[in-house]
């Protein structure tokens, strides 16, 4: 099987890490700053984490869910090919029916962690999405029924509350920005519903992007993780949660050293939303980005590959009126910098609503800066990507390894293009290709060769001649897919 990113959940049917960092002695080397020797002292690991993980072990819950799942009818399940009226066609229905037809019961094991002594808890959206019912199991055996508050999708992230006669105790959040490579941390949780388990570890890593969501910043950590963990907190040595356990990358689905938790300053701003409004409410500036690669970077003259590039600006949109232009390069937002694609959509998303603020950008060479107004964000739909088709006779082929026809009547009706869409349509790619090593994919429409729209496979290749008269490397098309504007930049051949 291969290592997969998975949930840290689990539905039913190490030894504890140990040593210590010793002192070493680091020697100037010919040529380096310094003379003789230089004591670096690491900080040691504790004698026991028993202290910590008693104090601890009372803020952390166990979770079940159990949701219905209502049976298919025999006309929906996957019957053989068997002759009509046959005795096994008979047997078949009635088997299956009888075993799909009835409502099955679903249950699942998580955790969380209480964060109010009122009884407010945190886990993943993914321990109790879906269920019918929550149960929330105290570290002293008492199980009380948990009502949901509001969840996140996109962070993973849900609030509960539970109603007790007596204060609860609770764990306090820490600045999971100051966390540092190599800082011991302990997890807690619920391991193949096993009940409360503490291991130990160190942070591994910072700003993992698994591909879970559009906002992923996880903390790495190499603290034994396995499903049932799943909303526990990981904790630093001074006791406050820096993290939520939340997915592993695993060949097996156990630990393999490899898990990861949701930063904790993310955590508190969605949290605090969930608290009030039930739901979160995330900043809009009306952009759609795009990574800077070396090609692109090339291609459009740019000295590094910092920044998230715009490729495409929503209409009325807060960044049109703005004065943001598709192929603004944006390297600052509020004050923060934007070294990454990934980042600017978060610091947006953290921005009130309605608060304008500076954003840097970089145009034609030029430094700009311009304000720009959050808005609410709303959820889209998301839109499906056509079908591949292979390509018509009178399609003209490119240099690039790209088949392109103009857009008619027939190609938008095959390729699902909207009216408003212009450009060439590709309907082949040579998978050896520039273009297809690039992901191009049959109907990508290209709008634009080096910012000047196209309308022909002739005017396409005509463009591409120019830009290699000219002694270009790469050449730097806009390309609509399935309504979404993104810039690629391809290598000109020899």
């Amino acid at each position: 099987m291969r290592p997969a990113f998975v949930a840290a959940l689990v539905v039913p049917p190490r030894r504890l890490l140990a040593g210590a960092f010793a002192a070493m002695l680091l020697v100037a080397g010919p040529g380096l700053p310094g003379i003789g020797t230089r004591l670096a002292l690491a900080r040691p690991a504790p004698a026991s984490f028993a202290d910590l993980s008693a104090r601890l072990l009372p803020t952390v819950v166990n979770i079940a869910t159990e949701q219905t799942l209502k049976g298919s009818a025999v006309g929906d399940t996957n019957l053989p090919d068997l002759p009509p009226g046959s005795p096994l066609e008979k047997l078949f229905k009635n088997f299956l029916g009888r075993n799909r037809a009835a409502p099955r019961h679903v249950t699942s094991l998580g955790s969380g962690f209480i964060i109010d002594p009122s009884g407010l808890i945190v886990t993943n959206n993914h321990v109790i999405e879906g269920a019918d019912s929550i149960t929330v199991t105290l570290n002293d055996g008492t199980s009380l029924p948990a009502r949901l508050i509001g969840r996140d999708i996109k962070t993973d992230l849900a609030l509960l509350k539970v109603t007790t006669r007596h204060p609860l105790p609770f764990v306090k959040f820490g600045d999971s920005d100051h966390a540092r490579i190599g800082d011991w941390v302990i997890a807690i949780g619920n391991p193949f519903g096993l009940g409360s388990t503490v291991t130990a570890g160190i942070v591994s890593a910072r700003n993992r992007d698994i591909n879970a969501g559009p906002y992923d910043d996880f903390i790495q950590t190499d603290a034994p993780i396995n499903r049932g963990n799943s909303g526990g907190p990981l904790v630093d040595m001074n006791g406050n949660v820096i993290g939520v356990n939340s997915a592993i990358y695993s060949p097996s689905g156990g630990s393999v050293g490899i898990g990861f938790a949701i930063p904790s300053n993310m955590v508190k701003l969605v949290v605090a939303q969930l608290r009030r409004f039930g739901a979160v409410r995330r900043g809009y500036i009306g952009v759609r980005i795009q990574a800077i690669t070396p090609d692109l970077a090339a291609g459009f003259g740019l000295k590094s590959t910092e920044g998230a590039l715009v490729a495409e600006v929503t209409p009325g949109g807060p960044a049109a009126r703005a004065g943001i232009h598709k192929g603004d390069l944006i390297i600052g937002y509020d004050g923060k910098p934007v070294p990454d694609s990934r980042t600017l959509p978060r610091i947006v998303a953290e921005t009130a609503i309605g608060r304008s603020v500076p954003v840097e950008i970089i145009r034609n060479g030029r430094h700009l800066t311009l304000r720009v107004a959050s808005v609410l964000l709303k959820d889209k739909s998301v839109r499906k990507l056509p079908v591949q088709r292979r390509s018509p006779a009178e399609a003209r082929h490119s240099r690039l390894g790209l088949s392109l026809a103009r857009i008619d009547p027939a190609t938008r009706s095959r390729f699902h293009l909207a009216w408003h869409v212009h450009g060439v349509v590709v309907t082949h790619v040579d998978p050896d290709s520039e273009a297809g090593q690039k992901d191009f994919r049959p109907g990508d429409v290209i709008v634009e060769v080096q910012n000047e729209p196209v309308s022909s496979p002739k005017e396409f290749a005509q463009r591409i001649d120019r830009e290699k008269g000219a002694g270009k490397k790469v050449v730097v098309m806009l390309v609509n897919r399935a309504g979404n504007l993104t810039f690629v930049g391809v290598r000109l051949g020899g």
